[in-house]
């Protein structure tokens, strides 16, 4: 299924700013008001970044209002030379810019208050295009601005991310949202194990069953997302549909399933080791330290995580591990003799009764024909019994041990749950 929605109020992001085209600011900004703008039952159809260039600012603005008539703007509000936007948007409608003495007062009023003298250059942020709405900024000193036109709706705010998400919250959605027919929610089901060709051949046939709901495949390192979402349906409509829709995804996906929305999957797994008892330990060679730092990362882990052993070299492996020299001369680094013996070792060094290993082929080089890089076993012990799984991982080295994490986490989370260590051992 595609993730293209039915026809509902749209918008356009248009960001300026020379830093974020260099790569010196993260456009944090058009991520967070793209959120908040669906929950209003506003859909944004496109972002824009361009520098601080009179014709290009133009140029975006005004093609976002030949395609949607609504826009959205945020930097180039402050009273430096390079904070064009007003000017531009201002020219670019026919509307001049006026001087606006409340604006001014309180910009005024908020300086006397931290003991600040304003500049010659802070009237600049009192010049308003004629006709515009001053959205008041009480966290900053840029306002915003709704301005109509022949063509469309302009609204400016200002770059900084603390004015800006409160401007949009506080004054913008409101407005928004008067003028919108419904909400748009969505709901993710997070997955692992599962490569999204796999995934899609057991979900796209409820495509029937999920209308008018439309689902996007979301892959990443980390595993597969399933965002199901509503678009432009009144609240309780949105609710009671999207609550249908996850069921049934869950019921089709069941095996993949480990979550939803930002859970993590190390910290899915500490809550189930809490809960059955099991005390937890790694042995890591071609993830050096990732898996244990996946665990760790979780607040309170130390009630499962019982520690790790990083043993890169073939040494380490014997002499921290108990691995034999002669099985690693038989079948390799990477094998199920030498993934089952690391896992076996940690356990009884650490007295963890739940354990897993991990050896492989990162890259870039070092494969075989018969080990390509991206190859990775696993040795999982689980009171005593252990499974090895041979997992094969596409991509870059950092990928690939990315992934072997993800695995791995994975791997202990279903046999605690009694389902095996990996979904079959397919390569994701």
């Amino acid at each position: 299924m595609s993730d293209s929605p039915p026809r509902e109020p749209v918008i356009e992001l248009v960001t300026v700013g020379h830093e974020l085209l260099l790569g010196h600011t993260v456009d944090t900004n058009s991520a967070y008001a793209g959120q908040r703008l669906a929950a209003a039952g506003v859909r944004v159809v496109r972002r824009t970044s361009v520098g601080d260039d009179p014709a290009d600012i133009a140029d975006a603005v005004a093609g976002a209002l030949a395609r949607t008539g609504r826009v959205l703007t945020t930097g180039g509000l402050g009273p430096t030379r390079d904070d064009i936007t007003k000017v531009v948007v201002g020219e670019l409608l026919g509307l001049p810019l006026e001087f606006n003495t409340v604006v001014w007062d309180d910009l005024l009023a908020r300086w006397q208050r931290i003991g600040r003298e304003p500049s010659a250059s802070n009237r600049t942020q009192a010049m308003v295009p004629r006709g515009a709405t001053v959205l008041p900024n009480r966290w900053g000193t840029a306002p915003g601005l709704w301005i109509p036109s022949a063509t469309g709706v302009v609204i400016m705010l200002p770059g900084v991310p603390f004015e800006m998400r409160n401007l949009l919250d506080h004054e913008v959605i409101p407005r928004l949202a008067e003028r919108a027919g419904g909400v748009i929610r969505s709901h993710t089901l997070r997955t692992a194990g599962v490569p999204e060709s796999i995934l899609a051949e057991q979900v796209d046939s409820l495509e029937a069953e999920l209308a008018p709901l439309s689902l996007a495949y979301l892959p990443d390192v980390a595993g597969v997302d399933l965002r199901l979402t509503a678009w432009n349906l009144p609240p309780d409509e949105a609710d009671t549909r999207l609550a249908a829709g996850v069921a049934a995804l869950r019921r089709r996906a069941a095996p993949w399933i480990y979550g939803e929305e930002d859970d993590d999957l190390a910290a899915v797994l500490f809550d189930a080791a809490r809960t059955t008892g099991h005390r937890l330990a790694v042995a890591e060679s071609c993830t050096g330290g990732l898996l244990g730092g996946r665990i760790t990362a979780v607040a309170g882990s130390s009630e499962v995580f019982v520690g790790g052993v990083i043993a890169y070299a073939d040494a380490a492996k014997t002499e921290l591990l108990g691995v034999p020299a002669g099985l690693m001369a038989a079948h390799g680094a990477v094998s199920a003799e030498v993934a089952e013996a690391m896992v076996r070792g940690v356990a009884a060094r650490t007295g963890a009764d739940l354990a897993i290993s991990i050896t492989g082929v990162a890259g870039p080089g070092g494969g075989t024909d018969a080990k390509p890089v991206g190859t990775v076993w696993f040795g999982v012990l689980c009171r005593g019994e252990v499974e090895t799984v041979r997992v094969g991982f596409p991509g870059t080295r950092p990928e690939i041990r990315a992934r072997a994490v993800q695995a791995a986490l994975f791997g202990l989370w279903r046999r605690i749950r009694g389902d095996g260590p990996l979904a079959g051992g397919t390569t994701v």
